[in-house]
């Protein structure tokens, strides 16, 4: 199963972008978005951002994975 996480874009150069997730910084290759800026909400999938988001489905996007995370500890 494949698994998408929201990040924030926080800066965009060229066809990358430095994105953060939580409190940890990335980066993100943006080859298969366009117009993608900062301030963004992008899903994001083996280093790839799959999908612009807006800010809301983002939240909730990870806030029910944190939900999942604490029934299901490793």
């Amino acid at each position: 199963m494949c698994l998408a996480i929201p990040a924030k874009v926080i800066r965009v150069d060229g066809a990358s972008a430095l994105v953060m997730i939580e409190d940890t910084e990335y980066n993100a290759s943006l080859l298969l978005l366009d117009d993608i800026k900062a301030g963004d909400y992008v899903m994001l999938h083996a280093g790839f951002a799959i999908q612009k988001v807006d800010e809301e489905e983002a939240i909730e996007t990870m806030r029910l994975l944190i939900e999942v995370e604490k029934h299901n500890p490793e």
